[in-house]
């Protein structure tokens, strides 16, 4: 099995960019944001609890009514954190399964909440990914069209970037001021040597 390589960061910070720089080196990449909205459209048993948590109204015609389940966890905690408890286990299971089956001395799982979520167990590594908060901010709102009101009600359910990074073994800078990709080739060498 590859040895797993974690990637996170705050909202906005710019973990896809960073995650896209690593694929282009031949690492496969799990995003765990994107397995968890899969498996909330695909998996009967997650989509049972979450009607039974949330309402029947959370599932239209389409599937998951995502602006809907946004509107209850982003603005309630302990929502959130029921909703993590129903999505998480079945995420963090879901790379793993997809770690085992791959080739290359090591992959990368990118996901958010990687120490909130208990991810971090079973990881060689952590790469935390880095911008300062208004660049976030302004990424947000850009690429989800949503207001800045909306982007602080989401950075609230994570913890600080500062704590965050303090956890992390390697940091990237995505200021747009250094350059992204020399850091990822950095970091590469230095996995790989210590695998």
């Amino acid at each position: 099995m590859a040895k797993m390589i974690g990637l996170t960061g705050g909202i906005g910070s710019g973990k896809s960019v960073v995650a896209k720089v690593f694929a282009t080196l031949g690492i496969p990449v799990f995003n765990a944001d994107v397995a968890a909205k899969r498996i909330m459209q695909t998996s009967p048993e997650i989509k049972a609890k979450l009607i039974q948590q949330f309402g029947t109204d959370i599932y239209n015609e389409s599937g998951l009514d995502k602006e809907k389940l946004a509107s209850i966890v982003f603005d309630d905690p302990f929502q959130l954190q029921l909703l993590n408890a129903i999505v998480h286990p079945v995420t963090i299971q879901a790379a793993k399964d997809w770690a085992a089956k791959q080739t290359s001395p090591y992959v990368i799982k990118e996901a958010a909440l990687i120490f909130e979520s208990g991810a971090a167990d079973g990881l060689l590594k952590v790469i935390g990914v880095t911008a300062p908060l208004s660049l976030r901010i302004h990424r947000v709102m850009q690429r989800d069209g949503i207001t800045k009101e909306q982007v602080d009600a989401r950075m609230r359910n994570q913890i600080s970037d500062t704590i965050k990074m303090r956890l992390c073994d390697y940091v990237i800078e995505n200021n747009n001021q250094q350059m992204v990709i020399p850091q990822v080739l950095a970091i590469d060498k230095a996995i790989r040597s210590a695998l």
